[in-house]
């Protein structure tokens, strides 16, 4: 039997060039993996938080043990809107329509001013001005406080240069918002929760930016990258076991 019809023997061999591609990428794969598993205990975290609080009674300013309520409490305010201090949050699609969220001055019987989203309109056409009706008197809202919008949201340059009322803005910096507005709004902002409301416009909320779900399925993609690594390195690493000339002298003879 010739050496090409012997069955072909392999080791495993990898050379240096391999070794270090993988040592550099496996921990690189698992650490993300581990990572999403991490924001994903939080995110899960957060929805037990909000379901918790969403189920809890709605408290009124009165009795709020801090002037700050927690992020997702229900309140009821009592107080009436302020007719002029609208601005329209920019960017905010629904089904693909094109449109914004608006935010207005809302002043509570306790005298404290809080900015309030109250929900979602169509802009199709912005060379058409936006008109938005305001309710009258005194009104009782059902609303949710709303977390710190972060560091990262600043005032946007589209209202930079406008005077006029209702104002175009495209993030949210409430120290902007009280300059502009001439009023000390609260620390907190809130938005409303029923759509049977006079003063609601479109309330369906999106949901958080992203699930606990999803950063799970981030974990697995990378944990399967990591391993489809481990099995490349493997692959790639068996190399063809070398016959000796002396045994195929032999053969020949």
């Amino acid at each position: 039997m010739t050496s090409e019809h012997l069955p072909q023997r392999r080791r495993f061999a990898p050379g240096l060039g391999l070794w270090l591609f993988t040592l550099t990428f496996l921990p690189v794969l698992l650490g993300l993996g581990f990572w999403q598993l991490d924001r994903a205990g939080e995110k899960q975290a957060l929805e037990r938080q909000m379901q918790e609080r969403r189920q809890s009674p709605a408290l009124t300013l009165n009795q709020l043990d801090h002037p700050r309520p927690s992020d997702w409490q229900r309140l009821t305010l009592h107080g009436h809107f302020d007719h002029q201090r609208i601005w329209l949050l920019d960017n905010r699609t629904r089904e693909g329509a094109a449109g914004v969220e608006v935010l207005q001055a809302f002043r509570a019987d306790n005298g404290q001013w809080l900015l309030i989203n109250r929900g979602w309109v169509a802009w199709p056409d912005r060379r058409e001005a936006i008109h938005i009706s305001t309710p009258s008197g005194d009104q009782q809202l059902l609303v949710e406080a709303l977390p710190d919008p972060g560091s990262g949201f600043r005032l946007g340059d589209a209202g930079a240069g406008s005077q006029g009322w209702p104002r175009l803005v495209t993030r949210i910096n409430l120290s902007e918002l009280r300059q502009q507005g001439g009023v000390r709004l609260a620390e907190w902002r809130a938005r409303l929760l029923e759509p049977g409301s006079g003063a609601a416009l479109r309330l369906d909320w999106p949901d958080l930016p992203m699930s606990s779900s999803r950063h799970t399925g981030y974990a697995v993609q990378w944990f399967c990258l990591a391993g489809a690594l481990l099995i490349l390195f493997v692959w790639a690493g068996l190399r063809p076991e070398p016959w000796g000339n002396n045994n195929n002298d032999e053969h020949d003879r």
